[in-house]
């Protein structure tokens, strides 16, 4: 078997990922970004990442209602200036093919 080699940028954003996502297994995350569990189980294990375990662990370390509200928003608005960004760039690139200088 081929070992593959990550770079730090795509391991540390894989770790973020399982991060951000607390209601995800590390199994599910891995089957999004297509590589191996026990790989990302490594590489969180290497990063020093822990989660509680159980429902009711979880329960009784909810953050206050405000904060979540305002993280929601902006993440919203994260997405939305992404968004924004990203048809500016393909109308950039479509603009220069465009042009006959």
């Amino acid at each position: 078997m081929v070992m593959k080699n990550y770079p730090p940028q795509f391991k540390a954003g894989a770790v973020a990922l399982y991060e951000s996502r607390p209601e995800a297994t590390i199994r599910s995350v891995a089957a999004d970004l297509g590589i191996n569990p026990e790989t990302l189980r490594n590489w969180v294990r290497a990063a020093g990442v822990s989660r509680p375990r159980g429902r009711r662990t979880r329960e009784l370390s909810q953050p206050p209602a405000p904060l979540e509200a305002e993280n929601a928003a902006l993440r919203k608005k994260v997405r939305e200036l992404e968004e924004e960004r990203e048809i500016l760039r393909r109308a950039a690139k479509y603009s220069a093919g465009q042009t006959r200088w």
